[in-house]
């Protein structure tokens, strides 16, 4: 009976190679157990990790897939904008844009008023060269013949004009007749150019003043010729400019209308447009500018489509794209001789004549 524990206890006798035996064991299995946990530990912790960092890329991968159609998107959007300034500078699509070409009455915000005398001159060169042939579209061989004719181009075209006036200067040629004339025969000539009556008493009326006042002469001084019936500043200064000689602005629809485009000034009233525009130029630039400006008005710059796309000045004017753009429709709007159609004078000047223009026909023909 003691025999066994002796032998557990007695085995100490033999402990020396026990201890051998299994202290490597136990130290080897440790060692293992070590070893093959950071083995075991080591894929999952490098998952792990390989795990969190695909995650954020995967994220980025994400954001940016979804931020790439928005970058590729944005140019597409903005691609029609780019591609529409063919003929006129990105500056004045830029100012189409910001405000409508409707609502366009004053200057540039961003100009100076040396930029806008410079840039308004230079609009005057240029239709210089394009129009360089521009005068009275009136048909007359005195000043007489020009201050009725002015007047009676009021609501009506100088077309128009110039197929009644040689009928009625064939009757009345001087002040002296036409003041002495019967006035339903007036009436009856002047019947064509509409609001006949009211026009028959200006221009018997102002007939009248000429023989009575001024010796049957047409006077050369503005503050004269506007005490003539139905003469206001508009025709004075047609008279004064292309009878006489003597500089003066005509501010008619068409001068109105486009010194507005072009943001010349932001006045309304003629009288003040006048004056801002007057202060743009020489005085010695004053007839031939409104004759630039009105047959600009007339062929190309139109009141309700006008030819944007056919248009020398496109790069200088702020009001661009307010008509057709692509210049082929454009030069369908041309009119007069911009278009091969006649003019408006049934006797214009050679030099209108040598640049390719066509008389107009006498009333009744065509």
């Amino acid at each position: 009976m003691k025999e066994k524990p002796t032998a557990g206890a007695g085995g100490a006798g033999e402990d020396k190679g026990a201890p051998a035996k299994k202290a490597p064991a136990g130290p080897a299995k440790a060692t293992a157990a070590r070893k093959t946990s950071p083995e075991k530990k080591t894929p999952a912790g490098k998952k792990a990790a390989a795990g969190k960092k695909t995650a954020p890329a995967a994220k980025k991968t994400a954001l940016a897939g979804k931020k790439a159609p928005a970058k590729k998107t944005a140019p597409v959007r903005k691609a029609p904008a780019a591609k529409k300034p063919l003929v006129a500078p990105k500056k004045a699509t830029a100012s189409v844009r910001a405000a409508p070409a409707k609502t366009v009455v004053g200057p540039a915000g961003d100009e100076s008023r040396t930029a806008l005398v410079r840039r308004a001159r230079r609009i005057n060169r240029e239709l210089a060269e394009v129009f360089p042939y521009a005068h009275p579209e009136l048909d007359f061989e005195n000043p007489f013949q020009l201050v009725v004719a002015t007047v009676l181009s009021a609501q009506t075209t100088d077309l128009r004009v110039n197929q009644t006036t040689p009928a009625l200067f064939a009757k009345y040629p001087t002040p002296e007749d036409l003041a002495a004339a019967n006035p339903e025969e007036v009436e009856e000539i002047l019947r064509p150019t509409g609001f006949f009556r009211a026009k028959t008493r200006s221009v018997m009326g102002l007939s009248k003043a000429l023989v009575e006042d001024f010796g049957g002469e047409v006077p050369g001084r503005l503050e004269d010729l506007v005490k003539l019936p139905g003469v206001g500043r508009k025709t004075a200064f047609v008279v004064l400019g292309n009878a006489f000689g003597r500089p003066g602005i005509t501010v008619d629809t068409h001068f109105q209308r486009l010194v507005r485009r072009w943001r010349w000034t932001e006045e309304t009233d003629p009288d003040k447009i006048e004056a801002a525009v007057g202060a743009l130029f020489p005085k010695s630039d004053w007839t031939d500018l409104s004759h630039h400006v009105i047959w600009h008005g007339r062929r190309i710059c139109h009141a309700r489509k006008p030819a944007c796309g056919a248009c020398p000045i496109a790069p200088l004017c702020p009001a661009y794209g307010e008509g057709e753009t692509d210049p082929e429709k454009a030069k369908k709007l041309l009119k007069y001789e911009k278009g091969g159609l006649p003019g408006q004078r049934l006797k214009p000047p050679q030099s209108y004549l040598d640049a390719g223009g066509r008389p107009a026909p006498p009333l009744g023909a065509g």
